[in-house]
């Protein structure tokens, strides 16, 4: 009975004696709770300018804003602004006759107002420097202001879209000669089709070529759909599955050649998707009608004769109109056949020349041979060769063959390098410092021939320190042009396809005949297959360039598949199995460039034997160590270790070893434990960071470091380092930004002290063009 007498008072004292005790609660601690609020109001200033720091950067970087950092920093804003007045009416208020009201009203508004403040303070810190997200980039409109519309074409043009618009439309294609355009109106419907918003999204995959990689197309996708692959996942299904989700979808697939799987890409159409259209381009109408059964044809003519002599007029120039070189030129013009890209081409080749050289020009085309390139006019051909005659000296028309040899699609300029250095292309340049500028030098001239053309796309994938465009293109029938005059001598290039086992038994003959034996360069582009032929005789060759591409296992090289190959200066493998390597390496004494990108390394400790290494890349391979032998390499100029996800052990002395080193990049190789100064750890030393100082050649220098305390502090690496490109990332989490400017030098340093970056770093601080300093103690020692 106690017990509920005592329970009831308790419930009477709540309902009663609280409501009263409460407001006199907020009239005695007015002061304190005044004087809290201003206190928390402080507390929100220093947190609204810590996160500004983020915030700003972000804004300079382009970033997106988080929507509940900006809601976050509206609030406080608005807060802050408000004290000034919340001070004032509680100045009135002491005056007022109202004093008491005017004392609860603000004491309770100031008690709640500071406890919301402590909660949006506590909000600020579980953002944890995380305010905005990286916008992925617009995509980059399919035509450029470049592009010239032709009137002939507007018929071909509105026909296309209007079928594009026709529901019971699902696959059409466009067909014609190559280099009729066939890409460029392909791209015109895309922007058009963009631009009018009849699909959701448009999505094109260029440079099919021959032997289809499925791997890549699916890339090119997925890439404009901003989609990325997990390593191993089902590519196609979930590709398909992204594609079912637009509405309407037009997927572009450029320049094909045969019969294409779309369900094997994973690109749904018809009944399994009725709002995803395909159009496709090839060179022969067939393959549209017959392998890929396309609902509708339409055929790019070549251009009438006044189109195409305007565009030979305004690309050579208005010299043509002369009366000694205008009817010379009439006659050149028409041996185009009609096709922009050799119209572009030849005009580009005799723009400036003298009366005789259009007459000698003119006679060469008259004389042209004919040729078996399919898809190819003889016209074509004959003004392609013709600008490949003209090019001025042997450096320029090397380069230009080199580039027909490494694939289809982008050519990396690193690359390009690496080949031609070690291909002595270069008459008398022996330093890669001034190889890079001739490079540039050739590549220009090659594009201002239209020979070859800048890189399209959203920006370069793969970024390069050493050229700010990484990669240039060459059109698809420039390419089969040059290949066919690298096939003859006194070149004796080879590029074979082989896609499947039946074509890995022709290669087996092949190799066994004369082509074979005699050729000094070949490109040989797998598709889908297990093993090479058991050996490669071959005693003239120079270069070997295997692009492998399966969808299951790696293609494996037979141990003695280089024995017979011991001239070979340039070994570059792609997605291939060295498991075991083949001991035939052992064999090529004059090797000096050596690429295993991509691929499964076991054991190449028979590297050490390749005294003439200059050119060492194992990117993006399964490496967990690097080998002690690599020490060995005593002319290494260029060592490429980037995105070796695996590596975790580089030797101590290793590196240091590599006295004439000129390029190291490990960018992307996070797991390396790198080891302080003296450290030992059990019976493994691994290399220090002081090891680069060593390196008194290096001019290029990629590192990432995740953990600052491993660097040398007292250390003066850097100092003694005549670096002209760099990116070096030193700290946690650290990811490069993107680099809008695509910066030769960039310097990124996280937890270090300010004595430490002016002490190792004040060489660099005064270059970096992109400097990020991030959780330093002070400024007072950088600034």
């Amino acid at each position: 009975m106690v017990e509920i007498v005592i329970s009831v008072a308790a419930k009477v004292a709540e309902y009663l004696v609280d409501p009263i005790i409460r407001p006199l609660g907020y009239l005695f601690n007015y002061h304190r709770n005044i004087t809290d609020l201003n206190q928390q109001i402080e507390n929100l200033h220093r947190a609204r300018e810590e996160l500004q720091i983020p915030v700003n950067e972000a804004n300079r970087q382009g970033d997106e804003i988080f929507p509940g950092v900006r809601e976050w920093l509206t609030y406080a804003e608005g807060i802050i602004l408000e004290r000034n007045d919340f001070n004032e009416h509680e100045r009135k208020a002491s005056k007022s006759c109202f004093y008491l009201k005017s004392r609860y009203q603000l004491s309770k508004q100031a008690k709640k107002q500071a406890g919301d403040i402590v909660l949006k303070i506590q909000q600020a810190h579980n953002f944890g420097g995380r305010v905005a997200h990286r916008l992925p980039p617009p995509p980059p409109p399919f035509i450029t202001s470049a592009y010239e519309a032709f009137p002939s074409r507007e018929s071909t043009f509105n026909q296309i879209m209007e079928a594009l618009r026709n529901e019971d439309m699902h696959m059409i294609g466009v067909w014609g000669m190559g280099g009729a355009g066939k890409t460029t109106l392909v791209k015109q419907v895309a922007q058009q089709e963009k631009e009018n918003k009849l699909f959701h999204e448009v999505v094109m995959a260029s440079n099919i070529s021959q032997t289809p990689n499925i791997a890549e197309i699916q890339e090119k996708i997925a890439r404009m759909l901003g989609l990325k692959f997990e390593a191993g996942e089902d590519r196609a299904g979930r590709l398909k599955q992204r594609l079912k989700r637009e509405e309407k979808i037009l997927v572009i697939l450029d320049d094909i050649w045969g019969k294409l799987d779309l369900g094997e890409i994973g690109i749904p159409y018809g009944d399994d998707h009725k709002g995803c259209k395909v159009l496709l381009t090839s060179r022969e109408r067939q393959v549209l009608s017959k392998d890929m059964r396309t609902q509708k044809e339409f055929h790019l003519q070549h251009l009438s004769e006044d189109e195409a002599w305007n565009l030979f007029k305004k690309t050579a120039g208005d010299s043509v109109e002369k009366p000694e070189l205008r009817p010379i030129a009439v006659d050149v013009a028409k041996k185009c056949d009609g096709l922009p890209v050799a119209i572009v081409t030849i005009a580009n080749t005799l723009r400036g020349e003298s009366v005789h050289v259009w007459k000698n020009a003119l006679e060469e085309l008259r004389g042209a041979a004919p040729t078996s390139i399919r898809g190819v006019t003889e016209g074509v051909y004959s003004c392609l060769e013709l600008s490949y005659n003209h090019l001025k000296g042997d450096e320029v028309k090397s380069l230009f063959l080199l580039c027909a040899l490494l694939g289809d699609g982008d050519i990396s300029m690193n690359r390009l390098l690496q080949f031609a250095m070690c291909l002595n292309l270069f008459e008398g340049i022996y330093l890669w410092e001034k190889a890079i500028n001739r490079l540039i030098t050739l590549v220009e001239n090659l594009k201002a021939s239209s020979l070859l053309l800048d890189h399209e796309g959203d920006g370069d994938e793969y970024p390069s320190l050493l050229f700010y465009h990484a990669f240039v293109r060459m059109h698809d029938v420039v390419r089969d042009v040059a290949r066919s005059i690298a096939s003859k001598d006194p070149h004796r290039f080879v590029v074979r396809e082989a896609v499947g086992s039946e074509e890995a038994v022709e290669l087996r003959e092949w190799q066994r005949t004369d082509e074979c034996r005699n050729c000094t360069r070949i490109s040989l582009i797998c598709r889908n297959m297990d093993e090479l032929p058991q050996g490669l005789v071959c005693p003239k060759l120079e270069f070997f360039l295997l692009n492998s591409s399966n969808d299951d296992a790696y293609l494996k090289i037979p141990d003695a598949f280089f024995q017979d190959t011991k001239q070979l200066r340039i070994l570059d493998l792609s997605e291939v199995s060295l498991t075991p390597s083949p001991s035939s390496l052992g064999f090529l004494s004059n090797l000096q460039t050596l690429r295993l990108n991509q691929c499964q390394i076991q054991d190449i400790t028979v590297i050490g034997e390749l005294k003439k290494l200059q050119v060492l890349s194992l990117a993006e391979s399964n490496i967990k160590q690097l080998l002690n032998e690599v020490a060995q390499l005593s002319d290494l100029r260029m060592l490429d270790l980037q995105n070796c996800r695996w590596l975790k052990v580089i030797p101590r002395n290793v590196i240091s070893s590599l006295s004439q080193l000129e390029y190291l990049s490990m960018k992307g190789s996070l797991s390396i434990e790198w080891e302080a100064e003296g450290f030992n750890r059990g019976e493994r030393i691994n290399a220090c960071l002081s090891e680069l100082k060593h390196l008194s050649g290096l001019r290029t220098l990629e590192v990432q470091v995740s953990n600052p305390s491993l660097f040398p502090e007292d250390d003066v690496l850097f100092e003694n380092l005549n670096l002209t490109r760099y990116s070096i990332v030193l700290g946690y989490d650290w990811q490069i930004p993107d680099d809008k400017y695509k910066a030769s030098r960039r310097l990124i340093l996280q937890g270090f002290t300010s004595l430490c970056v002016v002490k190792c770093f004040s060489k660099l601080l005064k270059r970096s063009q992109v400097l990020y300093l991030w959780e330093l103690n002070d400024t007072k020692h950088v600034v």
